[in-house]
Order: structure tokens, then sequence, then C-alpha cells
């Protein structure tokens, strides 16, 4: 198991317990906190996978999404969205940006690992 995956993700509980769960099973785990940022982010450590939260201080994961599948370079980058928001209404937007999966927190360690694990192909 492993490659690279980037988490950009603003709450230290979710990124610790993210961290843990895939670190365990061999995946390099990068943390990036700041929306206006996060696209250098991706460019500069060119993960195998991208775990993206849809409320992050400074520009949307929706918005960052967008420009990520807009960009050649990305636009194929599997990109699993976390929100705290549940509904019908944000999964709609997240698969019309072209979120290869989406996922509401609290989610279970198993759910998290078996999705990276499948959209990277391990």
């Amino acid at each position: 198991m492993g490659g690279r995956v980037l988490l950009i993700e603003d709450e230290p509980n979710i990124i610790e317990a993210i961290r843990f769960i895939l670190s365990r099973d061999g995946w390099a785990v990068d943390v990036h906190s700041d929306g206006a940022t996060a696209l250098d982010a991706v460019t500069a450590r060119a993960p195998d996978l991208v775990i993206l939260d849809v409320m992050l201080p400074n520009r949307s994961g929706y918005d960052i999404l967008a420009d990520l599948r807009a960009s050649e370079a990305t636009e194929a980058l599997p990109v699993l969205m976390l929100t705290a928001r549940g509904q019908k209404k944000d999964r709609e937007m997240a698969e019309r940006y072209g979120a290869s999966r989406f996922m509401t927190k609290p989610f279970s360690n198993s759910e998290v690992l078996s999705s990276v694990r499948e959209l990277v192909g391990s």
C-alpha cells in the first residue's frame, strides 16, 4: 500500500485522525490548511490523491476542486471531498464540480482507508 496523499483540512482533530489512519497503512500524508494557497500545495507536492475539506479558511473546497478540474495537470487527480454537511445539495455540488468521492464527517476509519485505496487503485 501507499503513495502520497495531500490532506487539505483545517480541523486539527480530523488532520491527526486521517494522518494516523493512512500513515499506519503506509501512505505519506502531507497537510495543508489554507484554501487560498491550496492549489500551490497540490502543484508543489504532486500527490496521488487529494482529500479536500469543503469549508476552509480563505477559499471554498468547491472552488479549489473547480480549479483542479480546469487544469490539464490535475483534471484526473482523484479528490475525496470531506464535509460536515452531508445534505443532498452538498453531495450534488461535489459531483457537479468533479469530486471523485464525497464523504461526510464524522466518518469511519475503514471508510477513509477503503476510499483512498480504491481511488488510487492500490
